[in-house]
């Protein structure tokens, strides 16, 4: 069995906790997660996931969210907004991976036919232009959201994370 489906079969199966690979007394030997393979290390982070969730090691939104809540440690309002920040952000994101597939396409097209097409292959050109700077400026509007409700201590944090590439762009 692969380590990191221990966890996953342990919570499903309501082991929690009993015999873990952490030891007997599982609070103190690993931490507040109590060895239930949530966090990046296995040891209860508390950001990738609460045991109480339901639902086990969510994609989209949910993972950043979790992570910069408790790497800033944000209020409960904090969250809240910055969930629906990182929404918006994730759905232009996805419009902008649509539109480069569309562009691909019209590029491919542009260039199957027996003479290039520069009019269909500007075109498609144009729209990955539009696509990146819609995109570009999402991301703008998104930076200058969060720099707003953060504390003065959290933008120094987040700056940090930026900077240090341990978040992404």
């Amino acid at each position: 069995m692969h380590p990191g489906f221990i966890g996953f079969w342990r919570h499903r199966h309501g082991h929690e906790g009993r015999g873990g690979h952490c030891g007997v007394d599982a609070e103190v030997s690993c931490g507040p997660g109590g060895g239930r393979g949530w966090g990046r290390h296995g040891g209860g982070g508390g950001f990738a996931g609460p045991p109480d969730d339901g639902d086990f090691g969510g994609f989209g939104v949910r993972r950043p969210l979790r992570f910069l809540a408790f790497k800033l440690e944000l209020e409960e309002e904090q969250v809240e907004k910055l969930a629906t920040i990182l929404d918006d952000l994730k759905t232009e994101r996805a419009q902008a991976s649509v539109d480069h597939r569309r562009s691909t396409s019209g590029i491919a097209e542009a260039i199957a036919g027996e003479t290039l097409d520069t009019a269909k292959l500007a075109d498609a050109t144009a729209e990955r232009v539009k696509s990146a700077e819609r995109l570009r400026d999402a991301v703008v509007k998104a930076i200058g959201r969060i720099h707003a409700m953060l504390t003065a201590e959290q933008r120094t944090r987040f700056a940090y994370l930026i900077r240090t590439g341990v978040l992404s762009i």
